[in-house]
């Protein structure tokens, strides 16, 4: 496996090690419902290092991306990011993707398990005056998340992070070392994505200034369990889980950053066809009963008419026990005809059919 800069700091402090996209990484460290609630009152960091990095340089460098992702790319200025998807020529989903407009170059974040499999879909496709490199091994990245966030990283730099809006960013200086500062999130909280070299004494130092400074407000470490669980309660895919190359951008909820008419681009026609006979939907569902759903369990239709009996219409993609709401939550994909707000279901939990229904997403409002 491979380990990110901060593997002897998640074992010094006794977190539950396990395999995740190829990393070794921390699930927990003192246990997922309190980090949860930590970062929803207070501030956790994040050691995402394990996502992959990649530049795109060159003067056809936003062609390239404008005919190799969903997103309309021109819309991009430096200093703003853009939440994009790379999908094969059929349409079907390789990867969920963050673009940032640098400078002089683009940048583009991936998910861990995909970066292999996304660079070399890139690199495939390389058109004109492009060069792209994958600085994901020599790339550090920690997200501080929560409402005391802010007050944190203030502490080490004099960027004004009040001037960071929502899927923007900035370059400046955290603890004395160069870094992107970025504020994108996964938990719905407001905060801070930094983007740095992942040379053993900075990561040390980076990591140590962190927590010295979140110190007053209780900062601690949140691993892979509880940043399921906050990004669940935002209605957030996980790419593998709600999201994978069995699944089209129409379906998954993802319209919005799948600009049809910016002109041609990969799998455009492919994404225009589906459009015209979409079967089934991804949603968002809480249980009415005592019960948690988990990946792959079975969703039914609710019983009516007097009859016990219903029938499958779909399958959980996510599902957790809520730490903020202390009820069962999922996501998943149903018949169209199932999809609509309210509409009540039942999920096979080991068995028993347990009663829910369907509701809007995210399941806790968004602060960031």
């Amino acid at each position: 496996m491979k380990k990110t800069p901060f593997n002897d700091i998640h074992r010094s402090l006794g977190a539950k090690l396990v395999e995740f996209a190829g990393f070794e990484m921390p699930v927990q460290y003192s246990g997922i419902v309190q980090e949860h609630k930590r970062v929803r009152e207070s501030v956790g960091v994040f050691d995402v290092s394990h996502m992959g990095e990649f530049f795109v340089h060159g003067k056809d460098a936003e062609a390239f991306l404008q005919r190799n992702t969903l997103n309309d790319v021109t819309k991009l200025v430096p200093g703003r990011a853009q939440y994009t998807a790379l999908v094969n020529e059929k349409g079907f989903l390789l990867d969920d993707l963050i673009v940032y407009r640098l400078d002089n170059a683009y940048m583009i974040v991936a998910n861990a398990s995909n970066i292999d499999k996304d660079f070399s879909a890139f690199s495939s496709r390389i058109m004109g005056d492009v060069k792209l490199d994958n600085a994901s091994d020599a790339t550090a990245l920690l997200s501080i998340q929560g409402p005391n966030a802010p007050a944190t990283i203030a502490r080490l730099t004099d960027t004004d992070l009040s001037a960071i809006q929502y899927y923007h960013f900035t370059e400046g200086k955290i603890a004395g070392i160069d870094a992107i500062i970025s504020r994108t999130g996964y938990t719905g909280e407001v905060g801070f994505e930094v983007f740095f070299g992942a040379k053993d004494g900075d990561c040390r130092k980076m990591w140590d200034e962190i927590f010295e400074a979140g110190k007053d407000f209780g900062i601690t470490p949140v691993g892979l369990g509880a940043r399921d669980t906050l990004r669940l309660e935002m209605g957030y895919c996980l790419y593998g889980n709600d999201i994978d190359e069995t699944t089209n951008p129409i379906e998954a909820g993802l319209g919005w950053i799948t600009k049809t008419d910016k002109g041609d681009f990969v799998g455009r026609d492919a994404i225009v066809k589906a459009k015209q006979n979409i079967t089934r939907k991804l949603v968002g569902f809480r249980m009415d009963e005592s019960a948690i759903p988990r990946h792959g369990y079975g969703i039914y239709s609710a019983p009516s008419g007097g009859s016990s009996e219903s029938g499958k219409i779909g399958v959980v993609t996510s599902g957790t026990f809520s730490p903020s709401l202390e009820f069962g939550i999922g996501m998943g994909y149903v018949e169209t005809s199932h999809a609509a707000e309210n509409k009540e279901l039942t999920v096979d939990i080991r068995g028993r059919k347990a009663r829910a229904h369907v509701v809007k997403l995210p399941f806790v409002a968004k602060k960031n």
